[in-house]
């Protein structure tokens, strides 16, 4: 159990070098490259966030995400997200446009440069880890995929815990 969890403690701190080292490539704070993960990634994912192409809320189709959403995701004011679009919309990384059913709803895009970036920096990631993966066999990939769903509740659940015992 004990190098289970120090390899999770490794783990998490190459995690946390990527995405700095990510950041630092795209020429962005942490913040900003958060915001432009949840951006490109709006719809691509099941299981809750934006499961049946729908938002966090079931507000807008897969691709897009409101400012709204991008506010609560990154547990930010309003104010601090508008902050963070404009700082990806002059980079040249995200679009905004009014949504056609509420005009004071903004809907916020990734663009192509954006798409390009996520080519250069997060696609081969994904091929690594495939390949890292190819080696186990299908029951082995639904333990490794049931401990990482387990360790993401643990996780969220401490994060829960946190906010709760600061407010």
């Amino acid at each position: 159990m004990r190098n289970v969890a120090q390899q999770l403690r490794l783990l998490q701190q190459s995690f946390d070098a990527f995405d700095e080292a990510a950041a630092a490539r795209l020429g962005l704070n942490r913040t900003d490259l958060r915001c432009l993960d949840l951006v490109l990634g709006a719809g691509q994912w099941a299981g809750g966030e934006r499961a049946g192409g729908e938002g966090p809320g079931g507000e807008g189709p897969a691709g897009e995400l409101s400012a709204g959403e991008l506010s609560a995701a990154l547990k930010l004011s309003p104010a601090a997200t508008t902050t963070v679009i404009d700082r990806l919309e002059r980079a040249g990384l995200v679009t905004r446009s009014r949504d056609a059913a509420n005009r004071r709803r903004v809907l916020v895009t990734a663009t192509d440069a954006a798409r390009a970036a996520e080519a250069e920096v997060y696609l081969p990631v994904g091929a690594a880890g495939a390949e890292a993966l190819s080696r186990y066999d299908e029951d082995q990939l639904a333990t490794i995929l049931d401990f990482l769903q387990a360790a993401r509740q643990v996780q969220e659940g401490q994060v829960a815990r946190l906010g709760a015992d600061s407010g």
